[in-house]
């Protein structure tokens, strides 16, 4: 029950009924707060496209807050079909909220050049010492929870795949330090626009080691 007045299926029947239904009287609420992010890129995992409200606590737990417009948060379907109804047990596992928690003004995701043929990344996380344990944490379980970092890792594999050749002129041109040069700029390029952005993980990566810049790419 919810107050002791609503019961829980209830509740959750006036999100999907009243709210997220198309025509439904709460519809153009949910439709202010899907087309809130930027460019319509999930919050969540910062890639790809809007096509769904996530309840950042999950109604069938937090049955109160199943249409509070603070608990609905914009996603991609992958994101919202990996937290699932996963209820935090811990205050290390309560999901970071996108609007919420500030964790971009510190750098936490980094990657390291795997090398095989073609070159590969690993992508991690590395939460700076001015954290708590309980944000480094929730941090690490966001991450993971998301499978963030096969999905970077693929991103990041088709950037190579769409520069190698760029890279390869350069090299042929002006030898291993150009490309190095090369990929720094495209590391502070992206970090200008996301500090914590796979792309910027990625060039930093690539520009920092000698095997990739030497001709590691091809």
């Amino acid at each position: 029950m919810v107050g002791g007045v609503i019961t829980k299926d209830e509740m959750e029947a006036v999100y999907t009924q009243r709210m997220a239904k198309k025509g439904a009287p709460g519809r153009d609420i949910y439709d202010k707060l899907i087309s809130a992010p930027a460019q319509g890129r999930c919050p969540l995992c910062a890639q790809r496209l809007v096509t769904t409200l996530d309840h950042h606590l999950p109604k069938a737990h937090y049955p109160a807050l199943a249409v509070a417009p603070l608990n609905l948060v914009p996603s991609c379907a992958d994101c919202n079909k990996a937290k699932l109804d996963i209820a935090p047990r811990a205050a290390t596992d309560v999901p970071l909220h996108p609007y919420f928690d500030d964790i971009d003004q510190e750098r936490w995701l980094y990657a390291e050049v795997i090398k095989t043929r073609p070159a590969a990344l690993r992508f991690y996380v590395d939460a700076p010492n001015t954290w708590d344990v309980v944000l480094q944490r929730r941090v690490r379980t966001h991450f993971k929870t998301l499978g963030l970092a096969r999905l970077y890792a693929t991103e990041a594999a088709e950037e190579l795949f769409n520069i190698h050749h760029y890279l390869g002129d350069i090299h042929a041109a002006t030898g291993t330090d150009a490309v190095r040069s090369h990929l720094q700029e495209r590391a502070a390029s992206c970090r200008h626009s996301r500090r914590n952005g796979w792309r910027t993980a990625a060039y930093d990566a690539w520009a920092a080691s000698d095997w990739f810049c030497g001709g590691g790419f091809m």
